[in-house]
């Protein structure tokens, strides 16, 4: 967090981390402690993934840069509740989720959300393609793959488009999935199926 109280959320590439941050014990350990640098580092190490997660779950990136201002701000306050039961990642995850839902609520009754406004998705999401730069058409293919793709994602309801972006796009593990949302393994594994099944028949339904 800035000296200004704003986040920094502009994206310098994928994953965010700084290459000399704490391990999450010793951060913690600095957060109990009052250490008034502790919150930035937590800040700079988290805070690309929660606007991700932001923007997949609103489709818009004004409001997703709003509410990652809203859930880091929750998180200060909260931190003294964290029991460490979880990684704090995972804890993370669990206040950011909270959040988009309530926020999804909150413009479902201004009658906004599913903004056409999307950010990307990793390039293995989309097509598992590594390898040398694309040619200029095929760039933009690949935008266009991704247009395809977040509009589909923005068209599952709330709780499916929160477990595909959990599982298929931030990569977490089923265990980490449970801790977010609380659910049982079973019900995880049976929703996000149901909700790939539904993208892929969304995507399909483009390609007609």
């Amino acid at each position: 967090m800035s000296s200004s109280g704003v986040l920094d959320i502009e994206r310098e590439g994928a994953g965010g981390a700084a290459a000399d941050a704490p391990s999450e014990r010793v951060l913690l350990s600095r957060l109990r402690r009052g250490d008034p640098d502790a919150f930035e580092v937590l800040v700079r190490e988290h805070q690309d993934r929660v606007y991700d997660f932001c923007v997949r779950m609103l489709g818009d990136r004004e409001e997703a840069h709003d509410l990652v201002q809203e859930i880091f701000v929750s998180i200060h306050q909260n931190l003294g509740k964290f029991r460490e039961d979880a990684k704090l990642s995972t804890w993370i995850f669990r206040i950011s989720k909270n959040q988009c839902i309530n926020r999804l609520k909150y413009l479902k009754r201004r009658g906004r959300g599913r903004s056409d406004e999307y950010g990307e998705v990793g390039e293995d999401v989309l097509s598992g393609a590594i390898g040398a730069p694309p040619t200029p058409d095929a760039a933009l293919e690949s935008s266009r793959e991704r247009a395809r793709v977040q509009w589909a994602i923005s068209q599952l309801e709330p709780d499916a488009r929160m477990l595909v972006a959990l599982r298929d796009i931030e990569g977490l593990s089923y265990e980490e999935i449970i801790e977010i949302t609380e659910l049982p393994e079973g019900t995880v594994k049976s929703r996000l199926h149901r909700a790939r099944e539904k993208l892929a028949d969304l995507l399909g339904q483009l390609e007609e």
